[in-house]
């Protein structure tokens, strides 16, 4: 077995709002100083990739705006390539990294990410409005996830809302980041092979099972989103208690 790096999802794994997770800020220098490559992967869309990197740098973390790679990152690079001129259900601070509309062209497609402030009636039959008046509108979901982790505990994630839009527009969306292949795919290091990676994170579905799914070897950690009844299948490479044992169980077996 030999690993050469290591996908790290940041929510839920490596911090949990303003706390890192046990031994997290020392275990990351520690990964770093072994000599694995790192990227961040992360499905989070409430926030702007300047502010996800300042909050990590506010609770000690050491990392480059670079080595973050974000299906908020990915879901820009979608709607620039495909000249959409969307609708957002996304917060105000994720705005901030997508272009601006076009007064002059129709709303022809409807973004949604984790967007807690957005999410109430007007909006959401906005965004059915667009999809169900015009047959080729495309309905973007940077992610689908059930739940996130908060400090009061779980809170419900933005896939019902991109689910209930499927289902009263009669339309199928598309989905931009973890589990998607396509992610997982383009967070990859160059020159690192699939077998020669490892995915950190606390998502059975899109964490685990989405880099499995691949190739990828994968650490399951106990904290963030984590459910001991939910489990992965087939099972993760390792399953741990937290991030700073996933690095251990790294440093063991590269």
């Amino acid at each position: 077995m030999s690993i050469k790096a290591a996908l790290v999802d940041l929510s839920g794994t490596l911090h949990v709002e303003d706390q890192p997770t046990p031994n997290a800020v020392e275990a990351l220098k520690r990964l770093r100083d072994s000599g694995v490559a790192i990227k961040f992967v992360t499905n989070t869309t409430k926030e702007s990739r300047q502010t996800l990197l300042n909050r990590l740098l506010a609770i000690g973390f050491q990392l480059q705006k670079e080595e973050i790679y974000s299906s908020l990152s990915a879901a820009v690079l979608y709607v620039n390539k495909n000249n959409l001129n969307p609708y957002y259900l996304i917060s105000k601070d994720a705005r901030t990294d997508f272009p601006d509309n076009d007064d002059k062209r129709p709303l022809d497609s409807v973004v949604v990410g984790l967007a807690p402030d957005e999410f109430y009636y007007e909006n959401l039959n906005k965004a059915f409005n667009i999809l169900l008046n015009n047959k080729n509108a495309k309905l973007v979901a940077i992610h689908e996830g059930k739940y996130y982790k908060r400090k009061d505990g779980l809170a419900l994630g933005p896939g019902c809302f991109v689910k209930g839009l499927e289902y009263a527009a009669g339309v199928e969306s598309v989905l931009i980041g973890k589990p998607n292949e396509y992610f997982f795919k383009n967070a990859l290091i160059d020159g690192v092979n699939l077998d020669e990676c490892v995915m950190i994170g606390d998502d059975v579905n899109d964490d685990i099972m989405g880099a499995m799914k691949i190739g990828l070897k994968a650490i399951q950690v106990k904290t963030g989103k984590y459910l001991p009844e939910i489990k992965a299948e087939p099972p993760p490479t390792a399953l741990v208690d937290n991030f700073c044992e996933a690095v251990d169980w790294i440093i063991k077996n590269k």
